[in-house]
């Protein structure tokens, strides 16, 4: 597996990005540009990964494209993917709520909103047409794909051939069972979901257990309650040797940088080539 994440730090230019890249010891990447940015910016970040030799395992759209009318950026993200030879395009399903374009909201649940993700989703991919790129949607805790079954059976509503998944079980982990049985529940993910990952998300999952009721938090690896090298075994086990495996929601580089050896050492422990 590839071990990267984004790269995080001042910089203005591409080559001043370069610098944080090769410092950072990352061999996988999320897109350091979008497809609003001109062409010579990209060309210049393009040559930069080639020469370090690093892989982007996935561009980000991270927009509402069922009510916030983002559905042409999403439609450019995955155009710039497919001509870039990157393999993942990745959203969130969306949401009615005008609270913010991630929020919880029960109206996430309705069948009329999940016929409506299977129609965005469809119409992201048959604008963009893409031919070696793939769309794909981040779990959430709180929408649609929100675990494994979720995820197969929006594979198989929206019936398109770029449609994939991208994997963050850690997203999915939002239960007290799911917490508790972690190890056999990310098991069960990458069992039924393996076939179709274009991109993985590595964080670690944390439970208050002072009192009632549940809360489960997001944390960065080495800083919550997940069993790494067990983990670690897991996508192993699943994933090809050119799999990226991507650390992310981390502020500053010395936090990624700590989360980065963090992994590389249970990945030591695990045996497990990273």
């Amino acid at each position: 597996m590839i071990l990267g994440g984004t790269v995080t730090g001042a910089f203005s230019t591409p080559e001043e990005w370069e610098i944080l890249l090769i410092k950072s010891g990352f061999k996988a990447i999320t897109a350091p540009f979008c497809c609003t940015d001109d062409e010579e910016t990209i060309s210049r970040y393009m040559e930069i990964i080639t020469r370090n030799k690093v892989k982007i395992s996935e561009i980000g759209v991270w927009r509402n494209i069922l009510s916030g009318g983002n559905t042409d950026y999403a439609v450019g993200q995955l155009k710039l993917a497919d001509r870039l030879g990157i393999e993942c395009c990745v959203n969130i399903a969306g949401t009615r709520s005008t609270l913010s374009w991630d929020a919880a909201d029960k109206s996430n649940y309705t069948e009329e909103n999940y016929r409506d993700i299977v129609r965005s989703i469809r119409s992201v991919i048959d604008a963009a047409s893409p031919k070696s790129s793939y769309y794909t949607i981040e779990p959430m805790p709180w929408m649609i794909p929100d675990g494994p079954d979720a995820y197969l059976k929006l594979i198989e509503d929206v019936d398109r051939e770029r449609f994939a998944v991208h994997m963050d079980f850690v997203n999915m982990i939002h239960s007290p069972r799911r917490f508790l049985c972690a190890e056999s529940f990310i098991e069960e993910c990458f069992a039924k979901l393996a076939p179709y990952i274009k991109s993985t998300h590595i964080k670690d999952s944390r439970m208050d257990l002072s009192g009632y009721t549940t809360h489960i938090d997001e944390c960065p690896p080495g800083k919550g309650d997940l069993d790494y090298p067990a983990v670690l075994k897991i996508l192993d086990r699943y994933l090809p040797k050119d799999g990226a495996i991507l650390l992310e929601h981390m502020s500053t580089f010395e936090e990624y940088d700590e989360a980065f050896r963090f992994v590389k050492e249970a990945a030591k422990t695990a045996k497990v080539e990273v």
